[in-house]
């Protein structure tokens, strides 16, 4: 038998313990975002590193930063191939509200050959099959046909916000000729999508304060300003009845998208009906002169998160409300910079500032937009990879969430990004009743296993 047949033989052999085994590790409440739950990730960490030294991979390490644990570990005996990073998340989004899952969120359930459990498909499913792919090729051949790192990281859902560092400090370890990340989702049931381009994120808050304190409506009212009619100008002034971003300079930089992917995303059938139904909203909505694609791929966002300010109880009181604030936030895409989006949108707010009213300006967490080359080699060796499992074309597209350390990557070790992921879009991630269709854990272990197998043999650029 061949390398490959060989593995899935293994694949075959093993499933049942491999979804014991994944089934124990998505059982470990893993919430990065909730302190009770600190002991919880260092258990899914030591969990993790067993699992990587189980499966054959050498110097498992548990790193301590300031907040949740990193895990790396590595296996580098394929001399003159290529070295691999392989990045993941073992962190999950808080469960709430509970009531509104169907089994319990970490006591994870297989029916109907999908697994339902925080975080089975958002990522540590995900990161579970790329462990099991390392076994399995350790097993079969005893060594794997590429040098490999991992590095997992435990705060994700939380911005990453102690990796950036992680990584600067150990750029040297983790240095790799292409980082291979499963985090993303297919791009429709049955058909396969490489992602090459990820959107940027950043945000403000604007507090607008007009008075002491609220003032009464029938004293005041028509000769002082409102704090809620002043933010609402604001807010209006965003945007042009187009859906245009009315920010001075807000396009600037943005990097148009090409002709041939237009041409590959018209390929795509996107059905506008059917993601109605989806969103259960009655119509589609957004920046004139771009199809739906493109504007959640390849086109730059402002939206009003939030809106708070006022008297919101039960009948009427009638004040001028002295204080009101809005969130606001930024999808950014390539060549797009956080910082001087937030300058933009400062002096945006403050050219629409009226005299005698304060207004103040905090800034939220950003994110860079990545784009890598779709005709890269090491991209196309994946799309071909999926292509020996799906019985379909593999789409190269891009994603309109961001995954802020991508950019990361890109800029401090200098490596080409693969995000191959085998979730679905409809699998409530982040929502009660997460799960993964085991269908694409199956194949994904095959996927990835020949993805592996063919960088081997593309020369190291």
């Amino acid at each position: 038998m061949t390398q490959l047949e060989n593995l899935n033989q293994y694949f075959t052999e093993n499933r049942e313990r491999h979804l014991d085994e994944m089934t124990a590790f998505l059982a470990i409440p893993s919430v990065s975002s909730l302190s009770e739950h600190k002991d919880d990730m260092y258990k899914a960490a030591n969990h993790l590193s067993e699992l990587l030294v189980a499966a054959g991979m050498e110097n498992a390490t548990i790193h301590d930063t300031a907040g949740h644990p990193v895990v790396t570990a590595d296996w580098l005996h394929a001399e003159g191939a290529p070295t691999v990073l392989v990045y993941g998340h073992y962190d999950v989004q808080p469960v709430d509200p509970v009531e509104l899952w169907d089994s319990m969120p970490f006591e994870p359930e297989i029916r109907d050959n999908i697994m339902y459990a925080r975080g089975s498909s958002d990522d540590k499913g995900q990161v579970f099959m790329h462990v099991k792919v390392l076994e399995a090729m350790l097993a079969s051949d005893e060594k794997l046909p590429v040098n490999v790192k991992v590095i997992f990281e435990g705060e994700e859902e939380i911005g990453s916000v102690h990796l950036d560092q992680f990584i600067a400090d150990h750029k040297d370890y983790l240095k790799a000729d292409v980082v291979l990340i499963s985090d993303t989702s297919l791009y429709a049931p049955g058909k396969p999508a490489v992602v090459y381009s990820l959107r940027g994120l950043t945000g403000i808050q604007i507090d607008v304060r007009t008075a002491k304190g609220d003032l009464h409506s029938g004293m005041y009212g028509g000769g002082v300003h409102n704090s809620i009619h002043v933010l609402a100008d604001i807010l209006a002034s965003f945007h042009d009845e187009n859906g245009h971003i009315a920010v001075e300079g807000f396009y600037d930089n943005v990097l148009p998208i090409s002709d041939d992917e237009r041409a590959a995303y018209a390929e795509l059938g996107f059905d506008a009906e059917q993601m109605k139904q989806e969103a259960g909203v009655k119509t589609l909505f957004g920046e004139q002169g771009f199809s739906y694609l493109e504007q959640t791929w390849a086109r730059p966002t402002l939206e009003i998160n939030g809106v708070f300010g006022g008297f919101s109880g039960e009948g009427v009181k009638t004040v001028l409300p002295a204080q009101a604030g809005a969130k606001i936030t930024c999808r950014l895409v390539p060549n797009q910079d956080p910082h001087d989006i937030v300058a933009l949108l400062r002096a945006h707010v403050e050219k629409h500032q009226p005299e005698g009213v304060d207004i103040a300006i905090t800034e939220f967490d950003k994110g860079k937009p990545f784009i890598a080359p779709f005709d890269h080699p090491y991209v196309q060796a994946a799309g071909h990879a999926y292509e020996t499992q799906y019985d379909q074309k593999t789409a190269f597209i891009r994603s309109g969430g961001s995954i802020p350390i991508v950019s990361t990557f890109d800029e401090i070790l200098g490596a080409p990004v693969i995000m191959m992921g085998f979730a679905l879009s409809t699998e409530n991630f982040h929502a009660p009743n997460e799960h993964f269709h085991l269908e694409n854990f199956d194949k994904g272990l095959r996927v990835v296993s020949d993805y592996l197998t063919e960088i081997a043999s593309i020369e190291k650029i």
